[in-house]
């Protein structure tokens, strides 16, 4: 087994080291540890805009990533340590979590932490829970990894994934918002993700006796780094993978009620509606004909309103006013 500690906080490069990892390592157990900076973390099969509140996410600068697995969106900070197995498929049973979470309890436990897999992949203490995990089998071999909620920042971690349920219809897997808990509540307040780093590399070790730590080369670096780019920090990936959803918003503005129904399809709007009480000399469909084929991202939609007049579709209204019904 291979022994991997990521020198990055970079969400980016830590979730696209996991792929490269797998890719690399056809047939060698891995045993992968992070840490990220402040980012939200998505299931693969997640509609990413209805599992974050995009405007703090910004406003925080807190970085988006899809992963490859699927399961439910989780935050990630500097309080927050990460932990990835690969390993041969057929190995263990690909439903049993127990296997790679035995270790993180192993650990607390022998701390006096009262820790336990409750449920199929969560680990929980006195009912709260401090660890997801999620799995993905790919090129012969199969990943299972998972959060260890340390001291993260709770208030941001609530913040960041609060979003209005009723904008986004969709079939995509809704995460389910769990009661969450630090473990530093049960652990001396001095406690740090390294020295979490260190038991559970211990506790691997033990179990492993020729397990060996593996240093990333320059040419790992590159090879990750390139994938980011290409990939994993992509709006393409992040937010145009999405399911096809319909999303919805009715907002108040001094002009009137403006009320937007978008039909998107992997990220791109197909068909748009607009509704309102508004007064304009422009019929409000050739605006409606215009949002067609653009990407559903503020950004891109300000990029194009900054382009149009939009006086003469909603009546008195700034650029500003309108891109929030689209939010």
């Amino acid at each position: 087994m291979l022994l991997i500690d990521s020198p990055s906080q970079n969400a980016y490069f830590n979730i696209a080291s996991e792929e490269y990892l797998l890719k690399k390592f056809t047939t060698e157990d891995i045993f992968l540890l992070y840490v990220n900076a402040p980012s939200i973390i998505v299931g693969k099969f997640q509609n990413t805009l209805a599992e974050i509140n995009l405007d703090y996410v910004r406003e925080k600068d807190i970085k988006v990533v899809r992963r490859m697995s699927g399961g439910g969106t989780v935050y990630h900070d500097l309080g927050n340590l990460n932990f990835s197995f690969h390993t041969l498929l057929g190995q263990n049973d690909f439903g049993d979590f127990s296997f790679f979470t035995q270790p993180v309890l192993n650990i607390l436990n022998g701390l006096g932490v009262p820790a336990v897999l409750q449920g199929r992949n969560d680990l929980l203490v006195e009912g709260k829970k401090f660890s997801g995990n999620a799995k993905l089998a790919r090129h012969g071999k199969m990943i299972q990894h998972g959060t260890i909620l340390l001291d993260s920042e709770m208030e941001v971690l609530g913040e960041a994934l609060k979003v209005n349920p009723l904008k986004f219809i969709d079939k995509a897997i809704k995460s389910n918002r769990s009661r969450v808990t630090n473990l530093i509540n049960y652990l001396p307040k001095e406690t740090t993700t390294n020295d979490l780093k260190k038991l559970l590399t211990q506790e691997i070790i033990k179990n492993n006796p020729v397990a060996e730590r593996y240093e990333l080369t320059e040419e790992d670096l590159q090879g990750i780094q390139q994938l980011m780019a290409e990939k994993y920090e992509t709006w393409d990936w992040n937010f145009g993978f999405s399911p096809n959803y319909n999303f919805q918003k009715a907002i108040k503005v001094p002009a009137g009620f403006i009320e937007v129904h978008l039909d998107v399809v992997h990220g791109i709007i197909e068909k748009a509606k607009i509704f309102g009480d508004f007064f304009a000399p422009k019929p409000i469909e050739e605006l409606e004909e215009q949002l067609l084929g653009h990407k559903h991202e503020i950004s891109t939609l300000k990029e194009l309103f900054s382009k149009i007049d939009l006086t003469e579709f909603f009546g008195k209204v700034t650029l500003g006013e309108v891109i929030e019904g689209f939010k």
